[in-house]
């Protein structure tokens, strides 16, 4: 009863045609270079991500130790007004 009714709505020809003129290109995987990884590179990838990590890590600590030190001296502060 509450159902709407669509109007008929034929599928009209494409207006343009394509037709291809060239056929498809053939497409050539090509290979990529082969990478050797030795010893000495694991081990510099992996001294580089500790460093990087114990970097992020001493800019956390220094972050939390400066909110720390703020909120501290925001209340001494708000402290000595109050007198």
């Amino acid at each position: 009863m509450f159902l709407p009714k669509y109007p008929d709505n034929p599928t009209l020809p494409p207006v343009h045609t394509h037709t291809p003129t060239d056929p498809a290109p053939v497409h050539v995987r090509r290979s990529l270079p082969s990478v050797s990884i030795d010893q000495k590179t694991v081990a510099a990838v992996l001294v580089s991500g500790v460093v990087l990590t114990a970097l992020l890590a001493a800019v956390a600590v220094t972050a939390i130790s400066v909110a720390v030190a703020a909120v501290v001296l925001r209340s001494l502060l708000r402290e000595h007004h109050r007198r």
